[in-house]
């Protein structure tokens, strides 16, 4: 793995430092203070990806650093690990109540969930304490932790900034900054509200931006909030993990969803991607009717839903996840064997990033792209600019290709039977309508049910109206933070 190192000691001048042989790999040799090493020796890790290697010397000594790095190279523990340590460091002054000391800042809440779930374990050697922040869920719990006191804020731009506008919570204690996977901020349009986030930390904090690419105005803020920074990177985004094959399968139109469905057949973990939603609730509901255990992910889900179907795909419960773009960021569950472009991706960074969900961590894993006749030329375009080699091969679901990739099938599920109808009550109410209790508009008929309490979205009269949990809240933020 080839690794590039640039020292900015002025902004024009950049000096490549090649990587020495004898670089320490363990977490203990790189001198991350011992109750962190110990924690992460207790989970598994005791030695260092490369992306770890380089840059801790460097963020634990306080510089701020620009990491490039491909998807799964390892970075959220690079960054949790000095945080941590600073922090941690300075016990005296944690959990100070709406004024955390460490800030990072994801572009999705997958992702932003993700990195609490790596960072928490870390934290709490210390005591300290960590939350997240992110539209899709009623603000109120978010509010009630920044008012006992956090010391390490996980946070979505567009709800961050709704609570600092409600002055929830106040940035100025803010002594480490950390920006995750800046490029996919850019790509939804966050930098602004960026931009207005990190103006609101002291000038003189440590800093760490984290991007696989430098372009779409990522370069403006390394410019404006970086100082004397250090650059390291691990290999360039478009290089590919070595134990990774791709492989293009075209096939007719008819004969696609037979394809697709025996692709998801195998017995391990794959990770279907669609382009739509409908279709990823179509195909996940077909796979299942089918003895195929699957569940879907994409926006139109709430946080409850979507939580339930990752914890469902992480522990094996079902071993098919059909998705759109919004698992190609943060989404990282262990030992995914296949990847399925059901559709193939509009762009090549969207091939790089949903691949990026397999042959993880040292681990080896497949990626087939499904493509139609009429869809070769603009596939042949999009696998150049992602610089992966692949021979189109036409096939059918019994080729021996597919069966070969396959694999063993698993066993067939019988589904369970869908749930009766709600018996109506007395003037339309459901019997069970207790069950809505999570918000004011789950039982009402009036104007407030009609309006939809804390946990109902838009109320209604039946039991199902008061289960949405997310509320109008949530609907206020989705589009700025999900």
């Amino acid at each position: 793995m080839r690794c590039t190192v640039h020292r900015h000691v002025e902004r024009p001048l950049s000096i490549n430092a090649p990587q020495t042989s004898s670089a320490p790999t363990t977490f203990a040799e790189l001198g991350v203070p011992a109750p962190i090493a110990r924690a992460l020796a207790a989970d598994g890790k005791v030695d260092a990806f490369p992306i770890q290697q380089d840059t801790l010397p460097d963020t634990l000594t306080g510089r701020d650093v620009l990491g490039r790095g491909k998807t799964g190279s390892g970075k959220t523990l690079a960054f949790s690990i000095p945080m941590v340590a600073r922090l941690g460091a300075q016990r005296d002054a944690a959990n100070l109540p709406r004024r955390p000391r460490g800030l990072i800042l994801a572009p999705t809440r997958e992702l932003a969930t993700q990195i609490d779930a790596v960072i928490a374990p870390l934290a709490q050697t210390y005591g300290l304490r960590t939350t997240t922040i992110f539209g899709g869920v009623s603000q109120n719990r978010q509010i009630n932790a920044l008012q006992r006191g956090v010391d390490i804020v996980v946070a979505c731009p567009g709800r961050l900034e709704d609570l600092l506008q409600q002055r929830a919570l106040t940035l100025d204690a803010v002594e480490i900054s950390i920006l995750d996977e800046a490029d996919h901020m850019a790509d939804l349009g966050f930098l602004p509200g960026v931009t207005r986030i990190l103006q609101k930390t002291p000038a003189d904090g440590q800093r760490m931006f984290f991007s696989a690419t430098l372009d779409n105005g990522v370069d403006k803020l390394v410019r404006r909030f970086l100082h004397n920074e250090v650059m390291h990177s691990v290999d360039a985004p478009e290089s590919h993990v070595s134990a990774m094959t791709h492989h293009v399968f075209e096939v007719d139109n008819d004969d696609k969803k037979e394809l697709v469905a025996k692709l998801a057949s195998g017995m391990g973990r794959r990770i279907l991607f669609t382009r739509t939603k409908h279709q990823s609730k179509r195909y996940a509901k077909q796979l299942t009717k089918r003895g195929i255990p699957a569940v879907d992910l994409h926006g139109d889900l709430s946080q409850p839903q979507r939580d339930r179907n990752l914890a469902a795909f992480g522990d094996g419960r079902v071993r098919v996840l059909v998705a759109t773009d919004v698992a190609a960021r943060g989404v990282h569950v262990d030992d995914v064997e296949l990847v399925v472009h059901v559709d193939p991706p509009a762009e090549h960074k969207a091939y790089l990033h949903r691949s990026g969900r397999t042959a993880r961590a040292g681990s080896a894993g497949d990626v087939v792209t499904v493509m139609l006749p009429e869809q070769r030329k603009d596939t042949q375009v999009l696998l150049r600019r992602a610089k992966v080699q692949a021979t189109p091969v036409a096939v059918t679901a019994a080729s021996d290709e597919v069966a070969r990739l396959v694999g063993e099938i698993a066993p067939h599920v019988e589904p369970a039977p869908p749930a009766p109808p709600q018996q109506q009550g007395r003037g339309g109410q459901s019997r069970s309508g207790r069950d809505g209790r999570g918000g004011s508009g789950g039982r009402s008929r009036g104007r407030r049910g009609r309006r939809g309490g804390s946990g109902g979205g838009t109320g209604g009269r039946g039991n199902s109206a008061g289960r949405g949990g997310s509320g109008q809240s949530s609907g206020r933020s989705r589009s700025r933070a999900s």
